[in-house]
């Protein structure tokens, strides 16, 4: 396990698990907590044992938003100079899969980095929220482009503009998550689910989510070209050979392993 002051970095086989821990702050993001989440995500994008990643906070907590006692008297001038809040964005330039693991308060910063990662899982007990407007401000790192992406124009403007908070089960409907959960066994299913990307073969899911990504940023033509490319790509692969072969055989594939 790796040392850092506010998160937690392990390896479990071929899968990353980095949990935020500072708990007697509701895991508040400041700027520390931005360099040690980055640092470790990126040891893990370099790491050839790890083919996915879990981020998850604890059970009360995924985390309650930035830390305002660090921000609350920053003037426009300093915040434009130094691009404040900026630095969280290489969460999602990470390649590899990150799953979010979220149980319990998901505010403000929380769910801008919820919203960064490919996937959320839920517990019962999860809200989400972007309260930034009752504080005078909006949220500032991704959450009125990604809410509104995942969500719709309609729905993300009546969070935003409100601020209010809403549940695991709207989180759901709304189709921002992919599953709730108990939360005793939320971390576990999170595991479970990366280790099963993890053990699919590496070159497909880096391109499957390369290419799902682009769909918010490029045309519907030029999206089905990028897929179409690397689906292409993919047959000069020993692991789509290997995939295609143990499937004519009814046996199972035997991918490359990274070490």
């Amino acid at each position: 396990m790796s040392e850092y002051q506010f998160i937690l970095s392990e390896r479990i086989n071929n899968v990353g698990v980095i949990t935020l821990n500072r708990p007697e702050q509701l895991n508040a993001i400041n700027e520390l907590v931005t360099q040690e989440l980055v640092d470790a995500l990126s040891a893990f994008d370099r790491d050839d044992r790890i083919g996915a990643i879990v981020l998850t906070g604890n059970r009360q907590c995924f985390a309650a938003g930035a830390d305002l006692k660090h921000i609350a008297q920053l003037e426009f001038a300093d915040a434009y100079r130094s691009d404040f809040a900026a630095p969280i964005d290489q969460v999602a330039a990470i390649r590899k899969p990150i799953i979010a693991a979220v149980s319990g308060i998901a505010f403000g910063a929380g769910t801008e980095i919820a919203l960064m990662c490919d996937i959320i899982l839920a517990s019962q007990s999860a809200r989400f929220g972007l309260p930034e407007v009752t504080l005078g401000v909006i949220p500032g790192a991704g959450g009125t482009q990604r809410l509104s992406d995942r969500i719709g124009k309609a729905k993300a403007m009546y969070y935003i503009l409100t601020g209010r908070p809403f549940n695991a089960s709207e989180a759901e409907q709304m189709g921002l998550i992919s599953q709730i959960m108990p939360d005793d066994t939320l971390l576990d299913e999170a595991i479970k689910l990366a280790t099963t990307i993890a053990n699919n073969p590496r070159l497909a899911v880096l391109a499957g989510k390369e290419t799902v990504n682009q769909v918010a940023e490029i045309t519907l033509a030029q999206g089905l070209q990028l897929e179409r490319r690397l689906f292409h790509g993919l047959f000069g692969t020993a692991d789509q050979k290997e995939g295609m072969a143990a499937f004519g055989e009814k046996r199972k594939p035997n991918y490359t392993t990274y070490e």
